[in-house]
């Protein structure tokens, strides 16, 4: 189930996207960013809907999955 980040409380959103940035081994580039750079990206690929936040029920996590990475509607 997809949860729109308006749904979140600033505190939750806040720490979904601390704990993805944790869990990623995220690479950025050339230049090295500072862990609040990286929240602070994510965030706004969050915002501008480029990337989901998915919540699974059967397991009651959430991650955060690009959107070109998500099968087509109806597949």
């Amino acid at each position: 189930m997809e949860i729109p980040p308006e749904r979140l409380s600033p505190a939750a959103l806040q720490a979904l996207l601390e704990a993805a940035v944790l869990r990623e081994g995220t690479d950025y580039g050339e230049r090295e960013l500072s862990f609040a750079a990286k929240v602070a990206a994510l965030r706004r690929e969050v915002l501008a809907g480029r990337v989901a936040i998915l919540y699974d029920e059967r397991t009651a996590t959430c991650n955060l999955v690009a959107r070109r990475e998500l099968p087509a509607p109806g597949e």
